[in-house]
């Protein structure tokens, strides 16, 4: 959390001018005789500060995006001091990534069966081999790709790669930092891959859309360098934790409950997968419309009737959910979307939840049909009465590497990938410059009727 300005209240109004305290230790100050209140008043005494007491200036150096919420409400009311309770709301420009060692290990993901990606990897490829003496892993099947093999230059650094399998091999602590050559594709694969701590990823636009992908491939070399720097901000693309439940397992807490990142024997939940766009939950091949019951934090909220329902997170507000019609949110905001799909109902609008609760989305016992259930548009399953699948936000997001900023990124992103807010500029009125021009008081009415008058 970022310093207050000294004359920003109601910090600043409880200690005299000559105090300056740090957060930390304003957080540290033993009130006394707070229990005296009365009348909406309080005994104007001095803190008592637990810390050693040391010279510091309540102000920030940068503006934030929004403030950061006080904990005190009027002159008695306080947040409990729980720091996993309390909101911090971050300073994007903050975000930005540092090595406290050199990174030694790279992923180089890549479209598959696109021909004209082939000549940008090998170029990468051989640029991290030969110049920055990296350790470049790949997929086992690139290396079984035609068209690649029959590459001169590749064959050369052909058995200099390390290979691995999805589904076989472990990456976890393998990978320094990984580059995603397509499009959208290859960082919602970057993000299964993973499905826990992810190293930064460096996604360069070669595909379709290139929404998530900021970085141009033609001065690869000079940007992977400053990033290799650590001269590069972040975006953390918040995920979704979800856990199906079959009928007839054991029944969890109300709330799942993620395992502790510091834990060194840390494993992922069985049957759990994070999702980096959404989780789609729809009618299938069934001709009846969906029934599903939603239920937030062990309440229940609603039932969709429809043809289904996406729990998004902000990433995925501009995929499924935005052509859906929900709202487009930036990878920096904390929180889970709730978007029908084709309800059957006028009333029912996207909503957007807190990023700590707990979704529970399960087929109601009136629905005539199962649903089905995709994550991220791969592994589909179909859910079955009594099933259950529980969503939440994750601990491990995707630091995703700027090409500029995180505003800027996602505004160009809005503009050259969905075209958001194009159209043709209205021109002016050439009469109304002439009267604003002159000064006149002449009114758009007495205009037209003098263009009659001239017919």
């Amino acid at each position: 959390m970022f310093p207050l300005r000294p004359h920003q209240p109601p910090a600043a109004a409880l200690f005299p001018l000559h105090s300056s305290l740090s957060i930390e230790e304003f957080n540290n100050v033993k009130w006394e005789d707070l229990s005296d209140c009365n009348n909406n008043c309080i005994k104007e005494k001095e803190p008592v500060l637990k810390a050693k007491s040391k010279h510091h200036v309540l102000r920030r150096t940068r503006s934030l995006n929004a403030p950061s919420p006080v904990q005190q409400f009027g002159p008695c009311g306080r947040i409990m001091k729980n720091s996993a309770m309390v909101m911090q709301i971050q300073d994007p420009a903050s975000q930005r990534l540092t090595w406290y060692k050199p990174p030694l290990t790279v992923l180089v993901i890549k479209k598959v069966s696109d021909a004209s990606v082939l000549a940008p990897f090998v170029q990468l490829v051989d640029w991290l081999l030969q110049e920055k003496n990296m350790v470049v892993w790949v997929e086992s099947a690139v290396l079984e790709d035609t068209l690649l093999n029959e590459d001169v230059r590749f064959k050369a650094i052909r058995n200099m790669l390390v290979t691995f399998k999805d589904g076989r091999d472990d990456l976890t602590d393998r990978i320094d930092f990984i580059v995603c050559l397509g499009g959208d594709g290859t960082l919602l694969y970057a993000s299964l891959l993973f499905q826990q701590s992810v190293p930064p990823v460096m996604a360069f636009h070669l595909g379709s859309l290139g929404f998530l992908t900021p970085f141009r491939f033609d001065n690869f070399q000079e940007q992977l360098t400053s990033v290799l720097e650590g001269h590069a901000a972040l975006t953390l693309r918040s995920r979704l934790r979800c856990v199906m439940q079959r009928k007839g397992e054991r029944k969890h807490e109300s709330k799942t409950q993620e395992q502790d990142p510091a834990d060194a024997d840390a494993r992922p939940v069985a049957n759990s997968i994070l999702v980096l766009n959404e989780v789609v939950i729809d009618r299938g091949p069934s001709p009846y419309l969906s029934n599903i019951d939603l239920f937030l934090d062990g309440k229940y909220i609603t039932s969709v009737q429809g043809d289904g329902l996406i729990v998004s997170t902000p990433t995925g507000s501009t995929a499924y959910a935005a052509a859906a019609g929900a709202s487009m949110i930036h990878p920096s905001v904390p929180a889970i979307m709730v978007t029908p799909i084709c309800p059957h109902s006028l009333s029912f609008r996207p909503i957007v939840v807190p990023a700590g609760v707990e979704l529970k989305i399960s087929v109601s016992p009136e629905s005539r049909n199962t649903s089905w259930v995709s994550f991220d548009g791969r592994n589909r399953q179909e859910l079955f009465h009594g099933d259950s699948l529980r969503v939440t936000t994750s601990i491990y997001p995707v630091p995703c590497i700027c090409a500029q900023d995180q505003i800027s990124d996602w505004f160009a992103s809005l503009a050259d990938g969905l075209h958001w807010n194009v159209r043709k500029r209205q021109k002016c009125l050439d009469e109304l410059s002439d009267l604003t021009a002159s000064g006149s008081e002449d009114t758009l009415d007495e205009i037209e009727n003098m263009k009659l008058y001239d017919v």
